[in-house]
């Protein structure tokens, strides 16, 4: 199965308006096979990947996941990315900035949500949420910007630090990945009601989900002047149809296989001294008694 995932990627140089992109979109597969087939079949390809990239410890990744509440974030970390390897993986959720936080410039935190060579470090909202506060929250909960400028300015200064600081990071070895799957406010409304009326899942539901639902449209034009602003060639925006839950997961896994597959990490291979090291712990083992 080959899947085109290059359709749900928003290139630069083009005019954005979400609507051109679907929330719901009609696929070939049922819920049953992506869940029980291709979902399974692609994740055991990206585990083995995952696990020869772990191994070589060349580079790290950074996979982030921005969107509106309930577009199926934390399902696409959980039916996709806890496969893998424990110990190559990273997965960070953000929060409200703390006191220390606060007195460092608005970057300062996200660069300790980094992977180290050999991971893959999945951030559940990130620094994209510094400037979806200042467009869409009247900058309530946001980093302050101390050179005085009106949020009008800040957020198309913050994009151009974010685009500077993405390209150093990939230069420096460590891909990104940016992800935002799209929700139709009708499907959102079901996936809280769902989470609101089910005692086992009232955990997963905040009140600040209805507060942002109640600015839609204004959160709708911040994420599009944030796309646009902020894809690059090298670390685009991929606009899923999260109203498919199983399909958007299965998009965003191959995704990320397909960036592994153009990294080809292998296993290394030992040779000279630590060769024969081992010839000789492999002897000594086989020899006890």
């Amino acid at each position: 199965m080959k899947i085109d995932i290059s359709k749900y990627r928003f290139d630069s140089d083009k005019e954005l308006d979400l609507k051109d992109f679907n929330q719901c979109e009609k696929t070939l597969y049922s819920d049953e096979e992506l869940q029980e087939k291709l979902i399974p079949e692609m994740t055991e390809r990206l585990a083995d990947l995952h696990t020869k990239f772990h191994a070589e410890e060349k580079k790290g990744i950074v996979l982030i996941l921005q969107a509106m509440d309930a577009a199926g974030k934390d399902e696409i970390i959980a039916f996709i990315f806890k496969h893998l390897l424990p110990q190559g993986l990273k997965i960070t959720s953000s929060h409200k900035p703390s006191e220390v936080e606060v007195k460092h410039d608005f970057l300062w935190r996200s660069h300790q949500a980094l992977p180290e060579r050999g991971q893959i470090s999945v951030l559940n909202r990130s620094y994209y949420e510094e400037i979806l506060a200042l467009l869409a929250k009247d900058g309530e909960g946001t980093i302050p910007d101390h050179g005085e400028r009106k949020d009008k300015e800040t957020w198309e200064i913050r994009c151009n630090h974010i685009n500077q600081y993405e390209k150093y990071l990939v230069e420096s070895g460590f891909p990104i990945i940016k992800i935002f799957p799209y929700i139709s406010k009708e499907a959102q409304r079901d996936r809280l009601l769902e989470r609101m009326k089910d005692p086992e899942k009232n955990w997963e539901f905040s009140f600040s989900d209805i507060e942002d639902r109640r600015r839609w449209d204004v959160f709708q034009d911040s994420y599009e002047k944030i796309i646009k602003k902020t894809s690059t060639p090298w670390a685009p925006w991929y606009i899923l149809p999260a109203d498919n839950a199983w399909y958007s997961r299965l998009l965003a896994g191959e995704i990320a296989l397909d960036l592994l597959k153009s990294i080809n990490p292998k296993f290394p291979k030992i040779s000279g001294e630590d060769k024969k090291r081992l010839e000789k712990a492999i002897q000594e083992l086989e020899n006890e008694k």
